[in-house]
């Protein structure tokens, strides 16, 4: 509330200080926000879920998206920045032009803002009250509130977090995302020491899944090596189908293939390209190499302390009651709070900025002063944290929304992708996808007699669709205009031969060159995907993972360095006048 209240006068002085922090935001701080606001209490909930039902492979489903935050270290962190926009939305203005770009524009802002930000909102909320659901912290309180628990639950916490984030704007999120992801990140490891120690270590909680008939939870694929072939094990939710589409189709089909929402928006807000990157890589290392396993740890220790828990997801607050002394528990309980604000707060603030910046400036005051926009960001806020508690009101199951939210994103990802690089894709065509993605994703999720029950099958046919209804479009409606095309060329200057006409009529090379940059992910990808598993493999008594995917690490940082010695054309912003 002190920092909220602090950043208070700053973010009132204009739009972009209120949403973009004036453009002024370290790397350090831009990289340790984007972690925290993937942090949230709904996480390590989602996280014991997954190793409860599918074992440590079924978190697969979320690591395959480390190949597209590698992808954006390399290949659009720098395109963003340089864009020089508020939120993705408006992109689409700058890369399209006419009537068909103003009406993405506007139908994105509201999908991204209302629905698809509310559900991600009212997920993270849900994770919340069932936290305090079962803490008892109301009944701690002394306070009955009978049937209406979860009502209140959910108004008190709203309150809490609309209190700060929507007076202060990005530069109060930011700042309480970093001492709120240091809190998350000691809470979540106290948790994990604290079950490892009740069972007498972590050689001790491997035999005992061993000896239970569970080593398989203990695999870090779905599938193992035997006999000459691959022995599979489809274990609960994760089908042969639905890993390969975690793989494969996923990362690049969900509608942040290309960075996508809140991590834009820290992109757009960093102070120079190279700390857009520096901060991508920071995001990365917390993310994927030093959250990971105690949240794994816990789900595994649940496993064996609470065989027959119905909802895994309750395993996480399940031994922090019973195993964390008083004091201890109530650091814990508030590393748990921390880490929802600073994913809810951001949540708030980025969907207020689509209806501030790309409806209300945009279609109907366009004219608005600094000081009208200010408010309507902070009304706006009211709105969106309104109806993701609403959404949170009648969810039940973590893991579900959150495959809901993948699902109804799939579809438009390679079209976001596509539009960077080449220049026939037209606004037609990525409003095309964007709508066919969603209303097929919803659908197939949601609708009992159109439900595709196995989630690999869902999310292959939800892209299969969406193309077909894309590429149709764009084949039947004419490219964009040259002067547009031109006017993103000379700003964006991306790499590949997709824009090999406008950059010989402009005589400017461009700042990118993909084939040293797809190395780089390649590099990249075995680096941080070599360094998580590596400490997993030590961790789980598992060497001979462990030195595999360290040798592969170091492979990665060597190729990546030498990599990093190709140098590209400067930016027009660095030349000479």
């Amino acid at each position: 509330m002190v920092i909220g209240l602090y950043f208070a006068r700053r973010a009132s002085r204009g739009i972009e200080d209120f949403f973009l922090s004036g453009r002024s935001l370290p790397w350090w701080l831009s990289g340790a926000s984007m972690a925290a606001t993937t942090f949230s209490v709904d996480t390590p909930l989602y996280v014991a879920g997954l190793v409860g039902t599918r074992g440590i492979a079924g978190n697969w489903e979320w690591w395959c998206f480390g190949l597209a935050h590698v992808s954006l270290i390399y290949v659009f962190a720098r395109l963003w920045r340089r864009s020089e926009i508020m939120t993705d939305a408006e992109l689409t203005e700058l890369r399209y032009g006419g009537q068909t770009a103003a009406w993405l524009r506007g139908i994105k802002a509201f999908l991204f803002a209302v629905p698809i930000n509310c559900i991600g909102i009212g997920y993270a909320i849900l994770a919340m009250t069932k936290t305090i659901e079962a803490l008892g912290i109301w009944d701690s309180l002394g306070l009955d509130v009978g049937e209406n628990g979860r009502l209140w639950s959910v108004i008190a916490i709203c309150a809490l977090v609309l209190a700060y984030a929507g007076v202060s704007g990005l530069w109060g999120v930011v700042v309480t995302d970093f001492v709120q992801l240091l809190l998350a990140l000691l809470g979540a490891l106290v948790v994990a020491a604290s079950a490892v120690s009740s069972l007498g270590g972590m050689s001790a909680l491997v035999e005992r899944l061993q000896s239970s008939g569970l080593e398989r939870s203990l695999d870090f694929l779905p599938f193992r090596w035997s006999g000459g072939s691959f022995d599979w094990t489809e274990s609960a939710g994760l089908t042969t189908t639905t890993f390969l589409a975690y793989l494969g189709l996923q990362w690049w089909t969900f509608r942040r293939s290309d960075g996508g929402g809140e991590f834009i928006q820290r992109l757009a807000a960093s102070r120079t390209e190279g700390d857009a990157v520096k901060a991508v890589w920071l995001f990365n290392i917390i993310n994927y190499v030093v959250r990971t396993w105690p949240w794994v740890i816990v789900g595994l220790a649940a496993l064996v302390i609470y065989p027959n828990l119905s909802d895994r997801e309750l395993g996480y607050p399940k031994l922090m009651l019973d195993f964390l002394p008083p004091g201890l528990l109530g650091l814990v309980v508030a590393s748990l709070l921390a880490a929802f604000m600073s994913t809810v707060s951001t949540s708030i603030n980025w969907g207020a900025s689509y209806l501030t910046n790309d409806l209300y400036r945009r279609f109907w005051r366009p004219q608005a002063t600094a000081a009208e926009l200010v408010t309507v960001g902070r009304l706006a806020s009211v709105a969106v944290t309104v109806l993701g508690a609403v959404t949170a009101f009648f969810s039940n199951d973590v893991g579900t929304v959150f495959r809901l939210v993948i699902a109804i994103g799939t579809g438009p990802g390679v079209v976001l992708i596509l539009r960077w690089y080449w220049w026939r894709i037209n606004a037609a065509a990525e409003l095309a996808a964007m709508l066919a993605g969603f209303i097929v994703g919803l659908s197939t999720s949601v609708l009992p007699w159109l439900q595709i029950p196995d989630f690999g099958l869902r999310l292959l046919v939800t892209t299969l669709i969406s193309a077909a209804i894309w590429v149709t479009v764009m084949l039947l409606t004419p490219p964009e205009s040259e002067a547009v095309l031109q006017q993103f060329y000379v700003r964006i200057r991306p790499g590949g031969p997709g824009w090999r006409r406008q950059q010989q009529a402009s005589g400017l090379d461009s700042l990118q060159d993909l084939r040293i940059d797809g190395l780089r992910i390649l590099a990249a990808s075995c680096l941080l995907f070599g360094s998580m598993f590596s400490v997993g493999g030590f961790l789980l008594f598992q060497p001979l993972t462990g030195w595999l995917a360290l040798l592969t690490a170091v492979i990665g940082g060597v190729w990546l360095r030498q990599l990093s010695r190709h140098r590209l054309p400067t930016p027009l912003s660095k030349l000479p006048s």
